[in-house]
């Protein structure tokens, strides 16, 4: 949702107003202060900006000069709010040299922030989409060595926009309201995942995010930025809540369905202090081979591929049967078919559900 802000370009102190106040009464800064058992020099503090009206001085002027002290507070207040809008806008002038890091364009092609001609904007902007204060809390909370997915490779290879995917997916993420983790019910849940690879987007996706939900798991779908490789993440948000995210990388659902049972992995079999970040310039490790492994078995269970590839018949009507009898999409079974080496990666791509994101 866009917000319109408006912030004025200067605003006088209230001292001013005082002044104007008392020149057009005839009232001397020295009678002021016998009025209100003020010192004249807190009098002269005020009118020069140099000193707040606090709530007591307030009313103080409004006995003496029958002024609102609602009037003083709401000057005094706009006139602070001021002042540390342009030290705050002072301050951001020196780091705008970091927008140039981050793919800012591309963030604001897929709507995840606004862009603005005018740098320092442009960077208030950047820092309100990571939810976060200065350009310090940028580098110490997205992109800083302490953060809990600064071991990953994908993350070396662009750590701003692979910062920025993240906290799209987090944003997201929030939105969706989960019960409480429940680990039998995530695991029952997927043995329904079958049946849902064989349906279209607008079908499996709202059913994948809902059934996800009841088990304490938030799916969310965020394009990929160029240039981070990004196919998925797992991250636990809370102790009860964790975060699959999917990139639709390569677009076909063969590449989906096994990014998320692999990010399903993460979730029931890896620290939860860790956050999983898959792309291809992950090497593979003992927990990535896990995950491969976990998501490979539950869509095509071992003993059922073994038997289909010792038969040594991949045309496209015994891959279609094959798929059938395990309830799953024939493009999964094309994609285990290419990766492993049976069929070259240009035969049977007619039997893949190609995806695009509805902004293409």
């Amino acid at each position: 949702m866009k917000t319109n802000e408006y912030f004025p370009n200067e605003v006088s102190p209230p001292g001013e107003t005082l002044q104007e106040l008392l020149g057009s009464r005839g009232i001397t800064q020295s009678q002021l202060a016998e009025r209100t058992g003020k010192h004249v020099k807190n009098i002269n503090a005020i009118i020069q900006g140099k000193e707040a009206i606090s709530p007591t001085t307030a009313l103080s002027l409004e006995r003496a000069l029958g002024v609102p002290a609602a009037f003083w507070n709401e000057r005094e207040k706009n006139y602070r709010a001021y002042l540390a809008r342009i030290e705050s806008v002072e301050r951001l002038e020196t780091h705008v040299s970091l927008l140039k890091d981050y793919p800012i364009k591309e963030m604001a092609k897929h709507g995840w922030l606004r862009l603005s001609r005018h740098p320092v904007q442009q960077l208030e902007i950047l820092l309100k989409f990571f939810g976060i204060a200065s350009p310090d809390q940028l580098e110490s909370c997205w992109t800083g060595s302490n953060v809990a997915y600064r071991h990953s490779p994908a993350f070396k290879s662009n750590p701003k926009a692979v910062a920025a995917w993240l906290r799209c997916g987090e944003i997201e993420a929030e939105k969706i309201r989960c019960k409480p983790f429940n680990r039998i019910r995530f695991e029952r849940f997927l043995s329904e995942i079958r049946k849902l690879t064989e349906t279209k987007p607008d079908e499996f996706a709202p059913a994948l995010r809902e059934g996800c939900a009841r088990c304490g798991v938030a799916v969310v779908f965020v394009p990929e930025i160029a240039g981070t490789h990004l196919s998925g993440a797992r991250v636990w948000m809370l102790p009860s809540k964790a975060r699959i995210q999917l990139s639709l990388r390569h677009k076909s659902n063969d590449h989906l369905w096994f990014t998320f049972l692999h990010e399903a992995a993460h979730v029931l079999k890896h620290p939860k202090r860790m956050v999983y970040i898959d792309s291809k310039d992950c090497p593979t490790n003992r927990i990535e081979e896990e995950a491969n492994a976990f998501a490979r078995d539950w869509l095509i269970p071992p003993d059922r591929y073994d038997a289909f590839i010792a038969a040594k018949n991949f045309s496209a009507h015994a891959v279609v049967r094959f798929a059938e009898s395990l309830g799953i999409a024939a493009g999964i079974v094309v994609g285990r078919l290419q990766h492993d080496g049976h069929i070259g990666h240009y035969l049977l791509n007619n039997l893949k559900q190609r995806f695009r994101w509805s902004n293409e």
